[in-house]
């Protein structure tokens, strides 16, 4: 994909489904083993060009998660590179027990993706919405676990992951109009977290639409001479463990950001890295505080769920200040 601004702006506009659609467009002309599955999702998943132009490199395997699992290891285990897709929870909770076999215990080289995770689908309700997959596929050995921050970051992970002969979890959140996180490019590696703003008082380790509210929550504080730093931590597993213990011993406090549950996620991620150190450092976990909220718009859940921008900014200065 070619990195400019014209591109950039133009993945933000049409957010990160219809993006990995404009991807895989990219990705075939270089890999004719390229398989892409869906299950009945070609249209969410921003495929309908794909599936036209490339009719023998996409398979529609219907509203049948387990079976998409089950023929992607095997079409993996000929040497194929395949990518499954649909939306987020019956990707990765639906088909739990042919994920833990296949790719967790048989390591075969799938990568899944996610659509429309965290609570991107929150107005549909929470049939549709995922706030637990993270946790779930944490616990399943081998997988390797991104959460992109935007379009950008996005075209970066999909890179990334075609050379890895590893199983992986590509979480896509937002719709359209996604916030711009990156305006240029970047050097983008998997398990190594990017620091994009620095400051001593404290850090917000982030990933997802959350890279965004917590950047803008650090103008915010800094206007009130609070300097927080922000880490982009978009690969959950393997976790950047060497930046979180860098923060540690710079911090007596740091807080992680997510759109999941505080159980399983990034914020249990940081916990038992911080745990597993002789070092005095208060961590506190934004996200959904283990339960399943009303329906309603992405912007709405984040608020009542303390994960807007106003409400990272107090919850910051509420916790300094104990």
């Amino acid at each position: 994909m070619i990195i400019n601004d014209r591109n950039i702006k133009t993945w933000s506009l049409i957010g990160q489904r219809a993006t990995f659609g404009l991807i895989a467009l990219e990705v075939v002309k270089e890999r004719e083993e390229l398989l892409i599955l869906t299950s009945d999702v070609s249209t969410s998943a921003g495929l309908d060009r794909f599936k036209k132009n490339h009719p023998n490199n996409f398979i529609d395997v219907g509203i049948a998660e387990q079976n998409l699992i089950g023929i992607a290891s095997g079409l993996a285990s000929e040497n194929f590179k395949v990518i499954t897709t649909t939306f987020s929870p019956f990707q990765t909770l639906r088909c739990c027990e042919q994920i833990k076999v296949n790719l967790g215990y048989m390591k075969q080289n799938v990568i899944m993706v996610g659509l429309a995770s965290g609570l991107a689908l929150g107005a549909l309700g929470f049939t549709h919405a995922s706030i637990e997959e993270v946790g779930v596929l944490r616990s399943i050995p081998n997988i390797i676990i991104i959460s992109p921050s935007d379009g950008l970051e996005l075209v970066k992970t999909i890179d990334a992951v075609m050379d890895l002969n590893k199983p992986c979890y590509i979480r896509l959140t937002g719709t359209s109009n996604n916030p711009i996180v990156n305006n240029q490019d970047y050097e983008f590696k998997i398990g190594k977290s990017i620091e994009l703003v620095s400051g001593d008082d404290l850090t917000l380790f982030c990933n997802g639409p959350l890279v965004y509210n917590c950047l803008e929550a650090a103008k915010h504080l800094k206007n009130e001479n609070i300097n927080a730093s922000v880490v982009n931590m978009h690969t959950v597993k393997p976790i950047d463990k060497d930046k979180i213990f860098e923060k540690i011993n710079k911090n007596k406090i740091i807080f992680t950001a997510e759109e999941h549950n505080i159980i399983g996620g990034l914020g249990s991620a940081v916990a038992e890295v911080v745990s597993s150190v002789d070092k005095r450092c208060k961590l506190v976990r934004l996200g959904i505080d283990d339960h399943y909220p009303k329906g309603g718009s992405q912007k709405y859940l984040q608020d009542i769920n303390g994960l807007s921008i106003e409400k990272i900014v107090d919850t910051v200065k509420i916790n300094l200040t104990l």
